[in-house]
């Protein structure tokens, strides 16, 4: 063999050659497509979520925020006779009476007390501390349920006095059956060691003797008393 002939066949043998490399490099590195591979297992699908209930918005007092929303219901309806916005109390009748019922709040500043109060007897025959029912009825001795605007001051049988008007349907008599705020001696916190309750007012909001001067200040003339019970 020739000179040329010899150089010719090692060049075809080194191609041959490097061909075969790349063949195998090619088969070692090539990845499989996943057809070729064992198909995955299913990933279960995610429970929904229930959705958190709504809790309503905690009141800022301590007064149940049902209540309340009525109360200020009350204050917007009844806007153009309460002149004085600010403040307002609340009763909530569904207490006993052995507990703080009378609810004095500030609507602008957010601050509030609460006070012993007593019911009518004509709403509890058999004195049992709870409120059974409300009535406007005349001589019915019972509390009534609804919106009262404060009123002017007088001195009765009583004592210091503040007359209520009643603005509803359920309390409209209210002043003519002197329905008002006074002290009582069988409204004092005392009542509540010696018996587990108050006494029982003629319908009347009935505070102790030493509270009088306070819900005199707090509430003034031309403000919402709201009395209700759940």
């Amino acid at each position: 063999m020739d000179k040329m002939s010899l150089q010719t066949s090692r060049r075809t043998a080194m191609f041959a050659g490097a061909a075969m490399a790349v063949g195998a490099a090619a088969c070692s590195t090539r990845v499989p497509f996943m057809a070729e591979s064992t198909p995955p297992v299913p990933v279960p699908a995610r429970p929904p979520i229930a959705p958190a209930p709504i809790a309503p918005a905690p009141s800022r007092f301590a007064v149940d925020p049902r209540i309340l929303q009525k109360a200020l219901a009350a204050l917007d309806e009844h806007s153009t006779t309460i002149t004085a916005r600010d403040r307002i109390a609340i009763v909530d009748f569904s207490a006993p009476s052995s507990e703080q019922r009378l609810h004095f709040l500030d609507v602008a500043s957010g601050k509030a007390s609460r006070l012993l109060v007593a019911h009518g007897s004509g709403s509890d025959p058999g004195h049992t501390g709870f409120l059974k029912s409300f009535s406007n009825a005349f001589g019915s001795n019972a509390s009534s349920e609804g919106a009262f605007v404060t009123d002017n001051y007088y001195v009765g049988k009583h004592g210091r006095s503040q007359r209520l008007i009643g603005l509803d349907a359920t309390n409209n008599n209210a002043l003519d059956r002197a329905i008002v705020i006074h002290s009582a001696w069988y409204a004092n916190d005392e009542m509540i060691n010696a018996h587990g309750k108050l006494g029982r007012s003629q319908g009347c909001f009935a505070v102790g003797e030493n509270k009088l001067d306070d819900v005199f200040a707090f509430l003034g003339q031309g403000r919402l008393v709201y009395a209700v019970r759940t």
